[in-house]
């Protein structure tokens, strides 16, 4: 049996769970990260949105971009022990609308229409490699960010039992999202070690091209992720009542 953690991005499983996945190895368990929107867009073919994120980065070029965030998450994934698997899909940065044109100029808001089909075509991506015994753990999309809600829209098709973890750093910048996202949902304590705890903080540091937009260094990293820990020796996972 494999506990899978359907990551929309190449950093969001690792920011929301590495501690409770380090333990989880630690104990024996078979862990994998599968990853959706970290497919290869056409060579440097950005929009000006997509410029600016890259920017921010440090990698102006696609396809560098994109093996660089694939090492980072395998060197991540590594430090918790997990294996990883990439997916093919673009991110939103990345993406046409029917008409050729750029999809996107923000993140926080509703997927577009031409974006309707991902969820199925996301949903056969997974079912194509699921064993029936395969735990599926999917992110409540806290801060409704569009991948986020298009990934949990895609696995909620699947019809499999579901355990969803919180969405790390967006907890923390959108913690009125959470109350709303948990409502008819039951909470479940997974403890995480000490040991656990510290090794989460090394794997997020793993992820040097994104570290920069998500926390102001890594002390102030280390300082949340353990605030976060401290209130439950660990972290809540959720599921449907």
């Amino acid at each position: 049996m494999r506990t899978i953690y359907i990551s929309p991005h190449l950093d969001d499983t690792v920011l929301s769970a590495g501690g409770l996945i380090y333990d989880q190895v630690q104990a024996g368990m078979d862990v994998e990260i599968w990853t959706i929107f970290c497919g290869f867009p056409p060579a440097n073919q950005l929009s000006p949105f997509a410029q600016i994120v890259h920017e921010k980065w440090g990698i102006m070029d696609t396809d560098e971009l994109v093996k660089a965030r694939r090492a980072e998450d395998t060197h991540a994934a590594g430090i918790l022990g997990a294996k990883v698997v990439h997916f093919d899909f673009l991110d939103c940065i990345y993406r046409r609308d029917k008409n050729g044109d750029w999809t996107y100029t923000d993140v926080f808001i509703p997927p577009h229409e031409d974006d309707d089909g991902l969820p199925a075509q996301i949903a056969e991506a997974i079912s194509a490699r699921l064993n029936p015994d395969d735990e599926l753990v999917c992110q409540l999309a806290l801060g409704a960010h569009l991948d986020h809600t298009l990934v949990r829209r895609g696995v909620e098709l699947l019809g499999r039992p579901l355990t969803y973890d919180v969405d790390i750093p967006y907890l923390f910048n959108f913690p009125e999202d959470f109350a709303l996202k948990t409502a008819e949902m039951k909470e479940n304590t997974q403890r995480i070690t000490e040991a656990g705890l510290r090794l989460w903080g090394d794997a997020i540091l793993a992820y040097t091209s994104q570290f920069g937009t998500l926390f102001d260094s890594p002390e102030e990293m280390r300082e949340k992720i353990h605030q976060y820990w401290s209130q439950k020796n660990g972290i809540g996972f959720w599921k449907f009542a």
